[in-house]
């Protein structure tokens, strides 16, 4: 059988094979980025999320966001608070209203992740 048939030996595919990062995540981490991925992981949120960034100074008006779904403001206001509580969103009231704002560098500290060193 010629050699570039055979199946490699379990030294020779690690030597092959770059890592993904150069630290592993531990427990804690892990269970850290779940919980921050899950918050994004919902197309209602996404959408949020562009919306926010797509504003003037990154930060929209719980009113314009509502308009912008075809869901009642307690929806609204449950995906906003998921997004608020994995450190996504900051919210300032201002009279009756409340303001969402992304918070500086939340979504980089994200993608850093996902780089490769």
């Amino acid at each position: 059988m010629p050699t570039a048939l055979l199946p490699l030996s379990v030294t020779e595919a690690a030597v092959c094979c770059e890592p993904l990062t150069q630290e592993t995540l531990t427990d804690t981490q892990a269970d850290d980025l779940a919980r921050s991925i899950k918050a994004l992981a919902d197309p209602t949120r996404l959408r949020m999320i562009s919306i926010i960034a797509g504003s003037p100074e990154q930060e929209a008006c719980v009113c314009d966001i509502t308009e912008a779904f075809d869901l009642g403001q307690p929806t609204v206001s449950h995906h906003l608070k998921v997004l608020l509580d994995a450190g996504y969103l900051t919210r300032s009231k201002r009279g009756t209203w409340a303001y969402y704002q992304l918070v500086p560098g939340s979504l980089d500290a994200l993608a850093r992740v996902f780089q490769s060193a």
